[in-house]
């Protein structure tokens, strides 16, 4: 592993994401897997289910 990329490892450790970003990441996840096997799935689609799923947090 190169100097450059345990720097930028550590560095990663060490951010804290908004909750904005959390959704959006683990939007694109179900997303990604979810379209690899059916590709009629739409990210308009997920992002509805998402939204119902944490509509009461």
């Amino acid at each position: 592993m190169t100097d450059d990329l345990k720097e930028l490892i550590e560095r990663a450790r060490h951010i804290e994401m908004t909750p904005d970003q959390l959704g959006e990441q683990r939007r694109s996840f179900a997303y990604g897997n979810t379209h690899i096997e059916n590709e009629r799935i739409t990210r308009e689609m997920v992002a509805a289910l998402d939204k119902k799923l944490h509509s009461s947090e």
